[in-house]
C-alpha cells in the first residue's frame, strides 16, 4: 500500500494527498509538544575527544586504539552515527554486537560514549528497494545513491524505517552506564524536494498560515502578471516560479520540514532513552538560512555545531569564534563541537593545510573561551577509503601516533587538570547582532552585489551579500577584541544590550520594527545597514516612507537608491582610513531630517546625500549605513560608539593577532583567556585583577607584561 501510493499519480493523488497529511499533521503535532526536561547528564568537565570509527579500520585494533586515546586524555567518543548498514544490513535484521564491543571498551578505559542516529546515510539495500525516497530536485532530476543525506525528510517510507532503527538503537542502549547522550541524524539540512507530496505539503503549511485562498492572493499580489487563485489546487508548483512571497513562504517550508523532522525524532529518542541521557545535534556549522537552527535547538538538551577552520598561516580563530557565539546564542547556554580539525581536511588533496605545531592546543582553548563543553575531533583515524580520504584524522593513513596525537595529547592531559575550572563559562555581553534567516533568503533571490567580498567565518563562503555584511561586521568586533551574542527575529527582549547590529533588515515584521524601535527609545544604540524594513514579513515591498517602520528613530528618508558599478569613496576620508576610504555595492539617497550626517559620498551626483548618519531618539541613538562600507570605517564608528558607552578597555589596546575572552567560571570566578593568533612571540601588559595562569600555575599581578609565544595560549583565574 504505502509502496503503491508513493509511486501513485493522477488516480492515486487525492489518497496520496490524505495519506500524506495525517502523516505530515502527526509529525506536527509531536514537533510542537514541548519536550519535557529530566535530569540530564550534567557537564561538570570538559568532554574532549573524537569521532571513532572501528568498523572502518583496515584490521582490528579496538584494544590499541583504547589505549592510545586512554594515554591521550581523551575522554569521549562519537560513534555510530554513520553506518546504518551495520546496525541493521537487512532488512528487519538488527545487529548490536559489532558496537557492544566499542562501547564496553571504551566504558572500561573511562571514555564516555555519545550514540549517533545512522538516519544522514541510508543503507543500499534501502535505497534498492524503495529509490523514490530520496528528494526530487525543481530541475525534475531526483537525488542518486552514492551520496550521504540524499533522502526527502518528509518521506513516509524514509520515516517509518527512521524511526524503527531509532527506536532499536535507543532501547539497545538505554541502560547503557558508557552512553550519556545521543545525536539525532547529522548535519541535517533540507534537500528543498519539489515534487507532487511536498506540494501538497506545502498546500497544507499555507493552509495552516494563511487560512484561505484570498489571504494569500492579498498577501504576495498575486494579481501581478494575473496568477491569483480560485482555489488551493491552482497553486503552481515550486518549480520555474519565481515570485518572491512564494520563494519566501516555500524555504519557511523547507525549514519546516527540518525541525519537524528533528523534532520528530527527538520525540522518539525522548521517549526511549534513560532520564539521564541528553540529545543534541550537530549543525553543520552555523548562520545558516536553510533551517531555523533556533527552532530545532529548543527541542534540544545541548545544540551542537561542527566548526571548520583555517590553519597555518590563515589561523586566526575568526570561525571558531563567530560560529561559537552564534551556537551558544540558539539556547542562552554552553554548546557542543562534535566535529573540528585534527589536521588538513578536504574531499580533495588540493589543499592539504595541517596545522602548525601549537595551533591545534590554541583552537582548543579558543573553542572552550567561546563557551564549547565538548570539544571533539573529526575524526580519530585518516580514513583509507571513501571520499574523506584525505579530510585527516589524529592518527595518519599508517595508524602510528605522530606530530597530531602529541599535541592532542598534550591538551588532553591539560583537560584532565583544568576541565571542571573550564567546563561551562559563562558569558555577559553587552553587544548583540541580528540575524534574519528571511532576510538571507530574500536578498539571495533579488540579489543587489556584484563581486562583493567579505570575511571568510562560515563552514563555507557564504554566497550572499547578506551573510557578507553580517560577517563583516562580527569581523570588526573581533578584531576590537569586543565579544558579541546573537538575537533573532523572534528575540523578544533586547533589553540586556546596550549596542544592537542590525544588518540588512531587509524582511520585517511589524512587531520586529517596533522591538527596535523600542530598543532605541530605551536607550540602546542600534547599527543598522542599507535596505532594512524594505519589505514585510511577506516579501512584499512596504509602501511607507523608508526606511520603513524606522523613520521616527531613523532621523531620514529616502525613496531612491543605485547599483555601485565600482567603490565610491567618501568626501574628505571623514574616518581617517586612508586607502579603505569608499563604500561599495549600493547608495540609498538619504534626506535627513534630525539624523546628523556623518560622511558623503565624494561623486558627482551621488555628492549630495549622506552615506551614513547617526540620529539620537528617545534614550538611545541610531546609525544607520546607507552603503556598504569597508571594514575600516567600520570599525572606526565601532571604535567610537562603544567608547561613548563605555564598553572599551585595555583589551583593545592588545598587539595585534593576540586576542581575549572573558567569562565567569562554575566557581564563580572570572577567567580572562588570551590567544596568540601569530608566529612571533608578543608582549603586553595584563591589567585585569591579580590571579594564576591556569596552564602554568604561575601568580600573575595586575600591571605585568605577559608574554605569549607563538600560537600559545594563557588562561588567568581571578577572584
Amino acid at each position: 500500500m504505502m509502496t503503491s501510493l508513493v509511486q501513485g499519480d493522477g488516480k492515486n493523488l487525492r489518497t496520496l494527498r490524505k495519506f500524506i497529511i495525517r502523516l505530515y499533521l502527526t509529525v506536527c503535532l509531536v514537533s510542537v509538544n514541548p519536550i519535557v526536561k529530566a535530569q540530564v547528564y550534567p557537564f561538570d568537565d570538559i568532554l574532549f575527544g573524537v569521532a571513532y570509527y572501528h568498523e572502518y579500520m583496515p584490521y582490528e585494533r579496538l584494544g590499541q586504539d583504547v589505549a592510545l586515546m586512554k594515554d591521550a586524555g581523551i575522554n569521549y567518543v562519537r560513534l555510530g552515527e554513520s553506518t546504518w548498514q551495520l546496525w541493521e544490513p537487512k532488512e528487519g535484521e538488527f545487529e548490536f554486537a559489532w558496537m557492544d564491543k566499542v562501547v564496553s571498551a571504551m566504558h572500561k578505559a573511562g571514555i564516555k560514549v555519545i550514540i549517533g542516529t545512522p538516519t544522514y546515510s541510508i543503507p543500499a539495500w534501502l535505497y534498492h528497494k524503495y529509490p523514490e525516497i530520496t528528494a526530487m530536485q525543481e530541475n525534475g532530476q531526483r537525488l542518486k545513491y552514492g551520496i550521504r543525506q540524499n533522502v526527502d525528510l518528509t518521506n513516509p517510507i524514509y520515516q517509518y524505517y527512521s524511526q524503527r532503527i531509532i527506536k532499536r538503537i535507543v532501547e539497545h542502549y538505554k541502560a547503557n552506564p558508557a552512553v550519556i547522550g545521543y545525536q539525532i541524524d547529522n548535519e541535517t539540512h533540507s534537500k528543498w524536494p519539489d515534487d507532487k507530496v511536498n506540494h501538497l505539503l506545502y498546500i497544507d503549511y499555507l493552509k495552516k498560515k494563511f487560512q484561505t485562498v484570498d489571504k494569500v492572493n492579498i498577501v504576495w499580489g498575486l494579481n501581478y502578471w494575473g496568477q491569483a487563485i480560485n482555489e488551493w489546487d491552482e497553486l503552481h508548483p515550486a518549480s520555474g516560479f519565481n515570485h518572491p512571497g512564494y520563494r519566501l513562504e516555500w524555504a519557511r517550508y523547507q525549514r519546516s520540514t527540518v525541525t519537524d523532522f528533528l523534532s520528530w525524532q527527538a520525540s522518539i529518542v525522548k521517549k526511549y532513552k534513560a532520564p539521564s541521557q541528553f540529545i543534541m545535534h550537530d549543525f553543520a556549522g552555523a548562520l545558516r538560512s536553510d533551517l531555523d537552527q533556533k527552532a530545532i535547538s529548543a527541542v534540544l538538551d545541548y545544540a551542537g555545531v561542527n566548526i571548520y577552520h583555517y590553519d597555518q598561516d590563515r589561523s586566526d580563530g575568526l570561525r571558531i569564534a563567530m560560529q561559537g557565539d552564534f551556537t551558544r546564542s540558539l539556547k542562552m547556554k554552553n554548546y557542543l563541537v562534535p566535529e573540528t580539525n585534527a589536521a588538513s581536511i578536504g574531499w580533495n588533496s588540493k589543499e592539504q593545510f595541517p596545522p602548525y605545531d601549537g595551533q591545534l592546543r590554541l583552537n582548543y582553548y579558543s573553542h572552550i573561551g567561546s563557551g564549547a563543553n565538548l570539544v571533539s575531533y573529526w575524526h580519530w583515524h585518516s580514513l583509507h577509503n571513501g571520499i574523506e580520504q584525505y579530510w585527516r584524522g589524529v592518527l595518519p593513513h599508517d595508524l602510528k601516533p605522530g606530530r597530531i596525537y602529541k599535541e592532542i595529547s598534550t591538551i588532553g592531559h591539560e583537560r584532565e587538570k583544568l576541565g571542571r575550572k573550564l567546563v561551562n563559562i559563562r558569558k555577559n555581553n553587552k553587544v548583540a547582532i541580528l540575524f534574519s534567516e528571511d532576510s538571507d533568503v530574500a536578498l539571495n533571490l533579488q540579489r543587489f552585489d556584484n563581486n562583493f567580498k567579505g570575511p571568510e567565518t562560515g563552514p563555507w563562503d557564504a554566497d550572499g551579500a547578506y551573510q557578507k555584511i553580517l560577517a563583516r561586521f562580527y569581523k570588526v568586533l573581533y578584531d576590537l577584541n569586543v565579544e558579541a551574542d546573537f538575537v533573532f527575529d523572534n528575540t523578544e527582549d533586547l533589553s540586556k544590550y546596550e549596542v544592537l547590529i542590525v544588518p540588512s533588515l531587509y524582511i520585517a515584521s511589524d512587531a520586529m520594527l517596533s522591538r527596535l524601535n523600542a530598543f532605541v527609545k530605551n536607550g540602546g544604540h542600534l547599527m543598522v545597514t542599507m535596505k532594512s524594513g524594505f519589505c514585510n514579513e511577506y516579501s512584499a515591498v512596504r509602501h511607507e516612507t523608508m526606511p520603513a517602520g524606522l523613520t521616527d528613530i531613523a532621523g531620514f528618508t529616502y525613496q531612491e537608491f543605485s547599483t555601485l558599478r565600482s567603490p565610491v569613496p567618501l568626501k574628505g576620508d571623514p574616518f581617517k582610513v586612508n586607502g579603505e576610504n569608499y563604500t561599495e555595492q549600493w547608495a540609498e539617497f538619504l534626506q535627513t531630517t534630525t539624523a546628523k550626517p556623518l560622511a558623503f559620498y565624494d561623486h558627482p551626483v551621488f555628492g549630495i546625500y549622506p552615506a551614513i548618519v547617526r540620529n539620537n531618539s528617545g534614550k538611545g541613538a541610531m546609525t544607520y549605513f546607507g552603503t556598504i562600507p569597508s571594514e575600516s570605517i567600520i570599525k572606526s564608528i565601532l571604535t567610537s560608539e562603544l567608547r561613548k558607552l563605555n564598553l572599551l578597555g585595555t583589551d583593545q589596546q592588545l598587539p595585534e593577532r593576540v586576542k581575549v575572552k572573558h567569562g565567569l567560571s562554575n566557581s564563580g570566578k572570572y577567567l580572562h583567556l588570551y590567544y596568540n593568533f601569530s608566529p612571533a612571540d608578543k608582549t603586553f601588559p595584563y591589567m585585569y585583577d591579580d590571579g594564576v595562569d591556569l596552564l602554568t600555575g604561575q601568580a600573575v599581578q595586575k600591571g605585568i607584561t605577559l608574554m605569549l609565544k607563538a600560537w600559545d595560549v594563557a588562561i588567568i583565574e581571578t577572584k
